[in-house]
Formats: C-alpha cells, sequence, structure tokens
C-alpha cells in the first residue's frame, strides 16, 4: 500500500484542495478533478494523471480489484474529507488533464449538430446539456466564457462522464466565433421569445446549431443577432419559457428524430 497521507498540509493535498476551489487553478495547470468510482472509470487513461483512493475505499474488495494495474496514492479518510466537494465522498479521486479541442473538432461535414451556450449560471444544466448532447448525437458543445466552468467539481458530476466524450471548445467572442461557424454552411437557430415558428417546422438535417441563453435573461441581443432564425418551444398554462436544459434537449432530439427518419 506504501506510505499513507494523513496531514492536509502535504503538498498534494494542498494542490487537490486548491483546484477543487480555483478555476483559475485549474485552467493554470491544465487539469481538473474527477470523484466517484464511476467517473474514475470515464477518464481516458491518457488523461489521468494521478489517483488518489480513502482508506475506507480499499476496504471494498471489488474496489481494490478495479485499481488493479492503476498507480494510486492512499490518503487517510479524514483528509479525502478534505479534499472531496461531496457531503459523502464514495473514497476515489482523479487529477485528469483538460482536453484540448479546436473549432474542427466540433464539424462534420453536411452533418454537425452544435449546441452554442451563452452565460449558463448553474452546473447542473451545464452538465445536463453535455449528456443530453451525447444522447442526441450532437457533433459539439460551443460555449462563452460567461458560462459556469465546465470544468467545475460540480459540472463534471453533473456530466456523467459525457465531459470524455463531447467535443467543446469555449470562447471570448461568442457572435464572432458564429460568425465563422456560419461560414462552414452551418445554420444557426435561437431559442427565443420573439420566435413565431415552432421548433418542429424546421429542417434540421443538415449543418446546425441551437442557441440556448442565460437561464434567466436568455439571449443577449448580439449573439440573438448572429441566428438565421428564431424559434420557439409552443407552452400551454401560464408558462413563459422552460429550463434552459430542457430546452436544448427538446431541440437536440428533435434535430435526432429527423436524422434518424432520413437515416442521416
Amino acid at each position: 500500500m506504501g506510505t499513507i497521507i494523513t496531514s492536509r498540509a502535504n503538498p498534494q493535498i494542498k494542490n487537490i484542495i486548491q483546484l477543487k476551489k480555483d478555476a483559475g487553478e485549474r485552467r493554470r495547470q491544465g487539469v481538473f478533478l474527477t470523484e466517484g468510482i464511476r467517473m474514475f472509470t470515464e477518464v481516458p487513461p491518457a488523461q489521468r494523471l494521478a489517483a488518489y483512493v480513502s482508506e475506507a475505499f480499499l476496504k471494498k474488495e471489488e474496489y481494490r480489484r478495479r485499481l488493479a494495474g492503476i498507480e494510486y496514492q492512499v490518503v487517510s479518510d479524514a483528509v479525502f474529507h478534505q479534499m472531496s466537494d461531496t457531503k459523502t465522498p464514495q473514497g476515489i479521486m482523479c487529477m485528469a488533464r483538460m482536453p484540448a479541442y479546436g473549432m474542427q473538432d466540433l464539424l462534420r461535414q453536411g452533418k454537425t449538430q452544435l449546441l452554442i451556450l451563452e452565460g449558463i449560471q448553474d452546473p447542473g444544466n451545464l452538465g445536463t446539456m453535455f449528456r443530453t448532447a451525447e444522447g442526441a448525437g450532437a457533433t459539439g458543445v460551443l460555449m462563452d466564457r460567461t458560462c459556469v466552468d465546465i470544468f467545475s467539481p460540480k459540472t463534471i458530476r453533473a456530466t456523467m462522464g459525457s465531459i470524455f466524450r463531447v467535443p467543446f471548445l469555449v470562447t471570448d467572442d461568442l457572435p464572432g466565433t458564429i460568425r465563422e461557424l456560419k461560414k462552414q454552411h452551418v445554420i444557426v437557430y435561437a431559442a427565443h421569445l420573439d420566435g413565431k415558428r415552432n421548433y418542429d417546422a424546421f429542417d434540421y438535417c443538415g449543418g446546425c446549431a441551437f442557441l440556448i441563453g442565460n437561464e434567466g435573461a436568455g439571449l443577449t441581443e448580439e449573439t440573438a443577432k448572429q441566428a438565421d432564425a428564431y424559434l420557439r418551444i409552443p407552452m400551454e398554462g401560464r408558462v413563459e419559457s422552460l429550463n434552459a436544459a430542457m430546452a436544448a434537449g427538446i431541440l437536440m432530439y428533435e434535430a435526432y428524430r429527423q436524422r434518424r427518419q432520413r437515416g442521416r
């Protein structure tokens, strides 16, 4: 088993705690943290930099078998609680290398389907959008810098592993990036209160992208102007808009339905 880390003053542990709290430090080092046995097994070996397990974790034979052939550091249960971002830690954590994508990684000739996000603030929403994007066959996610950090522990948990399989790009100039995207023959649709036609009235079988704005304020005017068309999701009752992740899911799965129906 080797030496057990029993103090949070250990340099490795101090760094883990800093990475847990500080998005700037995560970006500076180019690393992020994943917690839990499921997320640990999702991390591609090439991205895995270090693994930490608690003493309690190693008491379960099933978990010990899963660690066969993998290097890891054991920490005391008390120290692991300090490292963890959850109230009931599962006892395993991984430091992973951030993936790096370019715009071309998000595109598929004639089959591009992107989710474009502006100002999404809830980690659960962002993580759910990644999971839904994977399930609906989206080719990537484009985000602006005002979105919640994709590498925050809460967001990473919410992706349930999709973070490792869905290409994504964070841009400092969302309107400019959308203009460049449109040069690649991608039609951009905005879910917008000014939309007159229902979302299922459009053809999404070619290159397409869906713009989803901030949970409260929606899209900024500058970004909304980049859309080729506004669409609406019809609703009954007194509801004015849906949860951002729900709206994104409806649109992406309509594109998925149309493409499946036409064999695309």
